[in-house]
């Protein structure tokens, strides 16, 4: 990616994946990105310094990069991202909130620390997660374990394929969510739909998120495994937005999407499966298959074999 400041000084972004050219609006504090036919167009608030500003541009392309590196493109051909400093940010949370918004074009709004460095904003998880949500034509209501589970799980993956964190580092990460996920027991025996569908009111969020993101390591694991290492998550979803990235689209329609457009029967019945259980599924086996061990709490990664390779496939992504 790359960016012209007003005074006609080239800035050279981070050098990932993305190419083109952008421009600056001063009056609008707006900055223009282009690639391969998508927009995406950045706000940053007036109230930030400028040395603020300049470090937030540079994280805003990095993490649309990682976005990015999931499909070779965005996901979307407009889209937004603003930023506002956040009034109650503290030096351990640079982005206290963020939220997406459906609208047309999307808009991805975050709040962040006035002092955040780039590091500090880069190795936040928020930015990724929210992201991340820009992978699936979704409604925007009605399952929301289903997006919130796709979010926490890329939001491992990305921060792994861009380098902010190691291979080892990516599954400890999931194997510690699990672990919350679990440890939330308070709506033990009740199905995940119910749960998923009162969590705002009632709590819940970590079973409701880290059901989630099982549905998309199993997904992303039996299409590995059944097809060799041919299929993947990444390609999967890329089919999806290649074929309804303008649509608003309910949760068992994308999984029946999914289902049609790779020729398999998976997607729908793993949903059917999850939305009826009663806790977060055991996730041992799928590690196992992988080629990861845990011992007391600690992950290790086995270095041969096939789930090894079909491990660091996923979190290389280079399925594509």
């Amino acid at each position: 990616m790359r960016r012209i400041n007003p005074g006609g000084a080239l800035l050279l972004g981070l050098g990932l994946l993305l190419a083109g050219a952008a421009h600056t609006d001063e009056a609008l504090d707006t900055n223009l990105y282009d690639r391969d036919g998508c927009r995406l167009a950045v706000h940053v608030s007036a109230d930030f310094q400028p040395a603020e500003q300049a470090d937030l541009l540079t994280w805003v392309e990095f993490i649309a990069t990682s976005l990015a590196q999931v499909y070779g493109h965005w996901p979307l051909q407009q889209w937004q991202i603003s930023v506002a400093p956040a009034t109650s940010a503290t030096a351990g949370d640079p982005i206290p909130w963020a939220q997406v918004y459906r609208e047309h074009p999307t808009r991805v709004e975050f709040f962040t620390a006035p002092s955040a460095s780039p590091d500090a904003l880069q190795r936040a998880w928020t930015g990724y997660h929210e992201l991340a949500h820009l992978l699936i034509p979704y409604r925007g209501w009605g399952d929301a374990w289903f997006s919130e589970g796709l979010a926490s799980y890329y939001q491992n993956l990305m921060q792994a394929r861009a380098g902010v964190i190691t291979e080892q580092q990516m599954w400890q990460k999931l194997y510690d969510g699990f672990q919350r996920g679990l440890a939330d027991t308070a709506f033990d025996g009740v199905p995940l739909a119910e749960v998923s569908d009162n969590m705002r009111q009632d709590g819940g969020f970590m079973r409701v998120y880290w059901s989630g993101a099982w549905y998309f390591l199993a997904a992303d694991t039996r299409l590995r495994l059944q097809s060799g290492g041919q299929r993947n998550l990444d390609l999967a979803l890329a089919e999806l937005n290649r074929c309804c990235r303008d649509q608003s689209l309910s949760v068992p329609a994308i999984v029946r999407q999914l289902d049609r457009l790779n020729r398999v029967v998976l997607f729908e019945i793993l949903y059917d499966e999850l939305v009826v259980a009663e806790q977060v599924p055991a996730f041992g086996d799928i590690f196992a298959s992988l080629g990861i061990d845990v011992v007391d709490g600690e992950v290790t990664l086995q270095t041969e074999g096939p789930g090894a390779r079909l491990r660091s496939q996923i979190a290389r992504g280079n399925g594509l």
